[in-house]
């Protein structure tokens, strides 16, 4: 691995979702699992940046429509219901980083899954000359499978922290876990902390 050309890319570790004042957190949906990402990817961002690496926040965002009520998917809609107006809004409090991890060098607003998908992830990897992309966040089975998947299509290399993302429900997490061993590499954050160090 050469450090410089690595770049971290958390997915949706915002206020909104872990937060206990942000929109899941009012709403009562949080999960313990969910809640330790920050401090457990906290170390792999350190060793990363300190090695000239780059680290990439990809952040879901619900854009405002006229009057300011989200534009929100009819899908999401059933699944989320408590969402509402300001959430996950760009500049808003709840659409920001999770404290633990600020600041990021880069920003991504992303509106589905994928943090590839119509957002400017991809120019922004070319441009840095990155080969690989170590990915963690939530939750397993949406935003991070669908981001490495994306990845794998576009021949970047990449490795998922196995303990650097979660789902609401364990048995979810593992299962995905085993469905993406054969598009990326998968490691623990602290073996990645490990590698990164030994690339130095």
């Amino acid at each position: 691995m050469n450090a410089e050309r690595t770049a971290l890319l958390t997915i949706d570790l915002q206020n909104d979702f872990l937060h206990s004042e942000g929109a899941y957190g009012r709403a009562g949906q949080s999960a313990p699992a969910i809640a330790a990402l920050p401090a457990r990817i906290a170390p792999v961002r350190d060793a990363l940046v300190k090695a000239g690496g780059t680290y990439i926040s990809a952040q879901f965002t619900l854009v405002p429509g006229r009057g300011g009520a989200p534009l929100i998917a009819e899908h999401l809609k059933k699944l989320r219901p408590f969402l509402t107006t300001d959430d996950f809004t760009p500049g808003g409090f709840g659409h920001d980083l999770v404290d633990t991890l600020k600041p990021a060098d880069f920003t991504i607003e992303k509106v589905a899954y994928s943090a590839f998908y119509q957002t400017r992830l991809e120019y922004i990897l070319r441009a840095m000359e990155i080969e690989t992309l170590i990915v963690g966040g939530i939750v397993t089975n949406g935003g991070v499978a669908s981001t490495l998947r994306d990845a794998h299509l576009r021949d970047i290399h990449t490795v998922m922290l196995s303990d650097g993302c979660a789902a609401f429900k364990p048995e979810v997490h593992d299962a995905t876990l085993i469905s993406l061993g054969s598009v990326t590499r998968v490691m623990t954050c602290a073996e990645a902390t490990a590698l990164i160090g030994a690339a130095q």
